[in-house]
């Protein structure tokens, strides 16, 4: 399994809404991919701004998969949903190892 990591800042007063568009757009979106395994959105509690996005995948092909084209629709569609983009401050790609039969 792979993991991807996307961290954003949002405004208190759009968060909730943030929150909303992106289950109706992108995570709609990406679920109809081979591949996509689920979204967790984490709260930071001492910067109540800084969303984490941890998007799981089967595999780094399977997420890698997705045209460029339709990711790019994808995102107009957020930001003309919002009024606005929010650009990542951070991207990363992670490796999950499990043990035992956790």
């Amino acid at each position: 399994m792979v993991i991807e990591w996307l961290k954003v800042k949002v405004p208190i007063a759009l968060r909730e809404t943030y929150i909303e568009k992106d289950a109706e757009i992108w995570t709609a979106a990406l679920a109809k991919y081979p591949g996509y395994a689920g979204k967790e959105i984490w709260f930071n509690p001492k910067d109540e701004t800084e969303l984490i996005m941890v998007i799981y995948w089967q595999s780094k092909e399977a997420w890698k998969s997705i045209p460029a084209d339709v990711l790019q629709e994808i995102d107009r569609k957020f930001i003309e949903a919002m009024g606005q983009s929010f650009p990542f401050l951070e991207e990363a790609e992670y490796q999950v190892r499990k043990f035992g039969n956790r």
